[in-house]
C-alpha cells in the first residue's frame, strides 16, 4: 500500500525559528556559562600518560606536576581513561606492591564522562556536580583530547565574574 505524499506549500510552512528571541541572562556569569563554548575555559596544560605507563611511573608524574589527574591516552592521542588521586586511594593504596608495575590502564577509570569543545561550560559544571567527580576531559570534534577541566580551572573562570 502506497502512502500519499502531502504537498507542502509555502503558505503551510511555518519556520519554528522565525519568532526566536535570544535568551536573556540574569548576569555576566550566567551568560558566560550558557552562551560560550568550552574554549573560554583554561583547558591546558594537562598531564597525559600512555596506556602502557606503569602505575608507579604515573603516580610519580602526578607528584612531579602537583596535579590530581592524568589523562590516559594511546599513541594516536585517543582518550582511554583518567587516573586520579581517587583511583590511587580506591584501587592502588592497599595493594601497591601488587599493582605498581602494571600498566595504568588496569587501575584507571575507564570511559570517563567527557565534554566537547563546542559544549557550553555549564554542561561541564553540571556533569562535575551531578556525577561527583572533579575532572572532565575535553575532546574536539574528532574525539581527540584537547584539555581537561578541573577544580582549579573552574575556580579561575568563576573568579572573573565574582568581583
Amino acid at each position: 500500500m502506497r502512502r500519499k505524499r502531502r504537498k507542502t506549500t509555502e503558505a503551510s510552512f511555518s519556520d519554528p525559528l522565525s519568532d526566536y528571541s535570544p535568551p536573556e541572562f540574569d548576569d555576566d556569569l550566567e551568560e558566560a556559562l550558557c552562551d560560550n563554548d568550552m574554549t573560554v575555559m583554561a583547558l591546558t596544560p594537562m598531564v597525559t600518560v600512555n596506556v602502557e605507563t606503569t602505575v608507579n611511573k604515573t603516580m610519580q608524574i602526578l607528584a612531579e606536576h602537583g596535579v590530581a589527574c592524568a589523562l590516559v591516552i594511546d599513541d594516536e592521542q585517543k582518550l582511554h581513561g583518567v587516573f586520579t588521586e581517587r583511583d590511587v586511594l580506591d584501587k592502588v593504596a592497599e595493594q601497591y606492591h601488587m599493582v605498581k608495575d602494571l600498566p595504568v590502564r588496569v587501575v584507571m577509570t575507564h570511559e570517563p564522562m567527557c565534554v566537547y569543545a563546542m559544549d557550553m561550560p555549564a554542561k561541564a559544571l553540571n556533569m562535575m556536580a551531578t556525577g561527583n567527580f572533579r575532572h572532565v576531559p575535553v575532546l574536539d570534534f574528532d574525539d581527540k583530547l584537547i584539555g581537561v577541566l578541573g577544580p582549579r580551572r573552574v575556580t579561575g573562570f568563576l573568579s572573573k565574574y565574582t568581583q
